[in-house]
């Protein structure tokens, strides 16, 4: 088993989840990923810039304003964003980061890497809970 295989399953262990891009619009990832770990039994908290609500549930505008510190983060916006995410992520000390496929380059998982997170890339959560 590689190292990203069991970063996955370690990931997959934990309860706590935040989606950075969680959206109300049920066509993006943002909307499938969230309710994929919400079905799944997962606690999960959506991170949206604009705020909004998903289905009645609040998204936050970022990780700080969570009501806890989530174990892991699922990335689900464009590299530019990404990149300052993880500057929030390693503020918090959260250790788990998945970046869903176009999410990310070259740039970010170094910076990523670098900072000693545990990454998951180029899989997608969605088929990983199916």
């Amino acid at each position: 088993m590689d190292n990203m295989e069991q970063v996955k399953k370690e990931m997959l262990s934990k309860n706590v989840w935040a989606v950075i891009g969680a959206t109300p619009n049920t066509e993006k990832f943002g909307y499938k990923i969230y309710k994929k770990l919400k079905n799944h039994g997962y606690t999960v908290y959506g991170v949206n810039r604009k705020g909004d609500d998903l289905e009645g549930d609040k998204l936050y505008a970022s990780l700080k304003n969570l009501p806890e510190k989530p174990e892991c983060i699922d990335i689900v916006v464009n590299p530019k964003i990404s990149k300052i995410v993880l500057e929030e992520i390693k503020e918090l000390g959260i250790k788990y980061v998945w970046f869903q496929p176009g999410t990310f380059d070259e740039e970010v998982i170094n910076t990523a890497k670098e900072a000693g997170l545990n990454v998951v890339y180029n899989d997608c959560v969605l088929v990983a809970l199916s």
